[in-house]
């Protein structure tokens, strides 16, 4: 059990140099919101331009399918 303890800590330490210092974490944090108040507004948009073409293809698989068995 320790040696899954410290080789999980071991591997945890270098995520440590990735965050940013206490006196910059306001700043960091900032920019983290913006970033995700931008992609909100992207994602909404793909979301709803990949659901139109779900509907296309559906609409015409249906079509397809209908013109098929006809």
């Amino acid at each position: 059990m320790l040696q899954l303890f410290l080789a999980a800590a071991f591997a945890a330490v270098p995520l440590t140099l990735y965050l940013p210092p206490v006196r910059n974490l306001s700043s960091f944090m900032e920019v983290a919101e913006l970033l995700v108040q931008e992609a909100a507004g992207f994602s909404l948009q793909w979301y709803l331009a990949f659901r139109r073409g779900v509907r296309r293809i559906v609409a015409l698989v249906a079509f397809a399918l209908r013109f098929v068995s006809d």
